[in-house]
């Protein structure tokens, strides 16, 4: 290295060698920065398997993830199914609700509105995403819930328990706050997300390919249905998934409306629980080791989950630069 470095200083300019310099000191920051991002999530993945250890040692792996009992008194018995579940209906749930008006709003913004209007609506929507949730989940309580509840759940209610009375359980009680409200607040929130992912993507597809269509004859709608979105569907998707991601680690707004009821099966209106909902109401509270390590073991499921989402997004990613916006 010595060497290398005595002969660049005879052979080469002064500021070549401080650009070469420079330049082995950025990658080695880099280097090193990435590879603390790495260190990290595995140092995070090691703490809560280690911390999830006598669950896993009392209930088994299996037999925690399929336990349906989450009892923090007498029985001191947990199981992880309800969460899992709610956690998963509720992100997808909201991902199907969120994603075709996302795309439409995207598809307004970049291609149908004006310059002026695309950068208000567009200005609108990066607001909208920077509104912190546990404002979003006031104004769900104090707003939204209260008026689903009278527009929605009881007359809902008031109709079923007068006509098929034994479909109750399964509507669940009307108070407002519950799964549906949880999941539409959190396809509100992730609205804006998959808005600007899907619009990145759109004026990424390069101008030759919409001149092509218009030079086939094509109208402006059928530009954008056979030659933008499938060139920018892999964003889209990338997009999406991202969001889901977003969804799943929601914590702060779909605790405060979802009822946090640990129970299971679940009725549509009716209160449940998700695995960030569950680890904030009751990590201050636990007492026993137990209960602690069982809340850790959530959170590594959680962990597992939204890991294996970001790798599924990445490798979307990774081939929409290969395949040029087409997933193959």
């Amino acid at each position: 290295m010595a060497n290398n470095l005595g002969n660049i200083i005879n052979k080469k300019p002064i500021h070549i060698i401080y650009r070469w310099l420079g330049d082995k000191i950025f990658l080695s920051l880099s280097f090193i920065l990435g590879l603390t991002i790495v260190l990290l999530a595995i140092a995070m993945g090691f703490v809560l398997y280690s911390e999830s250890g006598e669950t896993f040692k009392t209930f088994g792996v299996w037999g925690f993830i399929k336990g349906t009992d989450w009892d923090a008194g007498l029985h001191m018995s947990f199981g992880a199914l309800p969460f899992i579940f709610g956690t998963l209906v509720t992100s997808i749930f909201s991902l199907l609700i969120a994603f075709l008006p996302s795309i439409a709003i995207a598809i307004f913004i970049a291609e149908y509105a004006p310059k002026w209007l695309s950068n208000i609506t567009d200005n609108l929507i990066n607001l909208i995403a920077a509104i912190p949730s546990v404002v979003v989940g006031i104004w769900g309580i104090f707003v939204f819930a209260p008026w689903m509840r009278d527009t929605f759940y009881m007359p809902i209610f008031l109709w079923t328990a007068e006509n098929y009375p034994t479909l109750l359980p399964i509507i669940g009680s009307p108070i407002g706050y519950g799964m549906t409200t949880a999941t539409i607040i959190l396809a509100l929130m992730i609205i804006p997300y998959i808005t600007v992912l899907t619009k990145d993507a759109i004026k990424k597809v390069p101008q030759e390919q919409r001149e092509a269509a218009y030079a086939l004859g094509a109208t402006k709608w059928e530009v954008i249905r056979m030659a933008i979105l499938p060139y920018a569907r892999g964003g889209i998707m990338a997009g999406a998934m991202l969001s889901f991601g977003r969804a799943i680690g929601e914590t702060m707004a779909v605790a405060m409306l979802i009822g946090n009821k640990n129970s299971f099966p679940f009725s549509i209106v009716g209160p449940a629980s998700t695995i960030p909902s569950v680890i904030i109401n009751e990590f201050r509270e636990a007492v026993s080791n137990i209960h602690v390590s069982s809340l850790m073991a959530l959170g590594l499921i959680l962990f597992v989950i939204s890991l294996i989402v970001n790798l599924i997004a990445a490798y979307i990613t990774r081939k929409l630069s290969i395949t040029g916006g087409k997933v193959i």
